[in-house]
């Protein structure tokens, strides 16, 4: 039995047919081509399938896709501009190299977004705090800590933090 699902992905209306138990990172991956978000370990331990839904971070392995009907997803795709200038939170990774292999990466950045927009003063202690659901198996901690404090920084500079829901984080 197939149920039709539409939501809005990265600011544009989506809809396909799935399976009632499909989860909402299948949906991304296998309907819609989108890739960036991964799957790491199936049980939601790692936030690797971090996006936001609704403006709020989420592990999209823990949510079924027709859970989302109506509802407003972003992923890492949808996070640089059309013309491709990277978010100023994807910036300050690349500048900090905050990533080693970059399978995580895509879960970190879209965290790092909402720990940006729910504590826009976020110092150290409080980034490693908000990242324990997140996992790095190359211990690249530090570089993504410094890439964090920036993004927030940027994003401060910005006026893109401490809105509560954000739609472009």
């Amino acid at each position: 039995m197939s149920i039709e699902v539409s939501m809005n992905v990265n600011g544009k209306p989506v809809s396909a047919e799935v399976e009632p138990r499909t989860l909402l990172v299948q949906y991304l991956r296998e309907h819609l081509g989108l890739t960036g978000t991964h799957v790491g370990c199936d049980t939601s331990q790692c936030g690797c399938c971090n996006i936001h839904l609704n403006g709020e971070s989420i592990k999209s392995c823990t949510i079924f896709a027709i859970q989302c009907e109506g509802q407003d997803v972003l992923t890492i795709e949808g996070l640089a501009d059309e013309d491709g200038t990277l978010h100023p939170m994807q910036q300050a990774f690349w500048e900090h190299h905050g990533l080693q292999c970059g399978f995580c990466t895509p879960g970190m950045v879209m965290v790092a977004c909402d720990i940006a927009r729910r504590l826009p003063d976020a110092d150290e202690k409080t980034i490693r705090q908000e990242l324990e659901g997140n996992i790095c198996r190359c211990t690249g901690y530090q570089h993504i800590v410094e890439a964090i404090e920036s993004g927030i920084k940027a994003m401060n500079a910005k006026g893109q933090v401490g809105q509560g829901r954000a739609e472009n984080v």
